[in-house]
């Protein structure tokens, strides 16, 4: 196993009936990397996601979490998906503890890991709110929060900020930034902003169109938090337009 290798992806191909949708896709993530995959629209992302969360099965290939099969019974694997996924009957401080009863942390555990999210995430004040109480954005805010508190082998996230304005996206993009350098999560996030994936990624996968293909894996070599209007930035996000205009 290569060193520090969390995330081996081999020969991953998937097929419906003859339609081929990725085709033969080959990748390697560091324990604790930040890696976005973007790509031309309809080229199969949430395919590979489905297939990244063994939600579906791969035609041929494998995932290898920690060298072995990816398993959901074994691994610990969290979605944050386009809408808030919250439990509505259930207010803030046991949403994001929701995971870790399920998982059978003792209570002591589970609530001073709680408390720790709360406070990253800014959320102290609405512990005891419900999801019909918060706004859009604070909602999503406690569904990346409880993601994050499993300390996850693997976090998938698929456009969770889709719905929201630029400024929102923004501030957002931080805390995410800022939760994933606190807890050393490794991430796998879609998107089909490169703007967004050229702010938060440590490494770009950009697919070709459909089969989709990885086209070329670019390392974002940026200090976060990351200027939008610096020169490397404007060139970095030009560069990986043009790779998925001309697939």
């Amino acid at each position: 196993m290569e060193e520090n290798v969390k995330i081996k992806v081999e020969n991953l191909t998937k097929k419906y009936g003859d339609l081929l949708v990725l085709d033969d896709l080959s990748f390697n993530i560091k324990k604790g990397e930040f890696v976005c995959v973007v790509g031309p629209t309809g080229c199969g992302k949430t395919t590979f996601l489905n297939l990244l969360s063994c939600l579906i099965e791969p035609t041929q290939g494998q995932i290898l979490i920690d060298g072995v099969p990816a398993d959901p019974k074994k691994h610990d694997i969290a979605f944050v998906f386009q809408e808030p996924s919250s439990f509505p009957w259930l207010n803030v401080k046991d949403n994001i503890e929701f995971g870790m009863k399920m998982k059978e942390w003792p209570k002591e555990k589970r609530e001073k890991r709680a408390d720790e999210i709360l406070k990253l995430m800014g959320l102290e004040d609405f512990a005891n709110a419900y999801p019909s109480q918060l706004s859009v954005s604070t909602e999503q805010r406690m569904v990346i929060g409880r993601a994050f508190a499993m300390n996850p082998d693997l976090l998938l996230m698929d456009e969770p900020y889709g719905q929201m304005d630029i400024k929102m996206r923004f501030y957002l993009e931080d805390e995410v930034i800022r939760l994933w350098k606190e807890t050393g999560t490794t991430v796998i996030f879609i998107t089909h902003n490169i703007e967004e994936a050229v702010y938060l990624a440590q490494k770009i996968l950009i697919l070709t169109n459909k089969p989709a293909k990885i086209k070329e894996e670019l390392p974002i070599d940026l200090p976060h938090p990351r200027n939008v209007s610096d020169d490397e930035f404007i060139r970095l996000r030009k560069y990986v337009t043009d790779q998925i205009k001309w697939w």
